[in-house]
């Protein structure tokens, strides 16, 4: 078979299995209940209102552009009438007191492939890019975090993969080294904050170098289960993923 027919014929798949996944996702999202426990909005550091209607063209920003596949776990279903579009983009952040609704959950065990267009991810000093979920603080308390863990992998061809070692037991001050869903998405300015500054927008960050990678295309994000899917729904609530640094390969 012509090696450019075998893409395009993946593709088409790729694209036939995310449309079924979204009509199974709009299914049971009329149960859905809210992902998580958000907790009180106390006004805290980073915390804000709801965004505004006329929202800012961001298509042309270092964010995740496309669902790739996406392999429903127990419980997902939360938003589904949003898919794809809820995890593409930036992330709505409220801060360490409050995380956002806007959030695909994936449910226990589920994940989802993310692609950057022709955007690369490539390995600089520092970390390279960053995953959005809606961990928050119950009391204010860092290390109380309500963190749903995943897993992150990197890919550059979207076959050969690099997992981040994760320590799902984290250290007892809310720090889960390797894994997404633990550090807060605070409020910010997507169209201003560019590139990406991890002090100044929150989320999980990740340096290619440390699984030997100089450049990916891809993100794969699998929930690791840690919490018990409540409500009907559960698993790790992505919000987005943003890239620090790319190219345009």
């Amino acid at each position: 078979m012509d090696q450019s027919h075998g893409k395009v014929t993946q593709a088409h798949a790729a694209r036939a299995h995310i449309t079924a996944f979204a009509l199974l996702l709009c299914a049971c999202s009329a149960n859905a209940s809210d992902p998580g426990a958000p907790a009180e909005d106390v006004g805290g550091e980073g915390s804000a209102g709801a965004p505004s209607e006329l929202a800012p063209d961001t298509s042309d920003l270092p964010y995740a552009r496309s669902v790739e596949s996406f392999t429903l776990g127990d419980g997902a279903g939360f938003n589904a009438s949003k898919f794809p579009g809820v995890v593409l983009g930036p992330p709505q952040g409220f801060g360490t007191g409050k995380g956002s609704l806007d959030v695909l959950s994936l449910g226990a065990g589920g994940e989802i492939v993310l692609g950057f267009g022709e955007l690369g991810i490539v390995d600089a000093p520092g970390p390279d890019l960053i995953v959005f979920e809606n961990p928050f603080w119950p009391g204010g308390e860092a290390s109380q975090v309500f963190a749903e863990l995943g897993e992150v992998s990197l890919s550059e061809d979207g076959e050969d993969w690099r997992a981040f070692s994760c320590d799902t037991e984290g250290d007892g001050a809310g720090h889960f080294a390797g894994c997404a869903g633990v550090t807060p998405t605070l409020a910010y300015d997507a169209t201003r904050v560019v590139p990406l500054d991890p002090a100044l927008t929150g989320g999980d960050v990740f340096d290619l170098a440390d699984v030997g990678l100089n450049r990916a295309r891809f993100v794969k994000i699998r929930d690791l289960g840690t919490i018990e899917p409540a409500g009907g729904t559960g698993g790790f609530d992505l919000d987005a993923v943003g890239l620090i640094h790319f190219d345009g390969r």
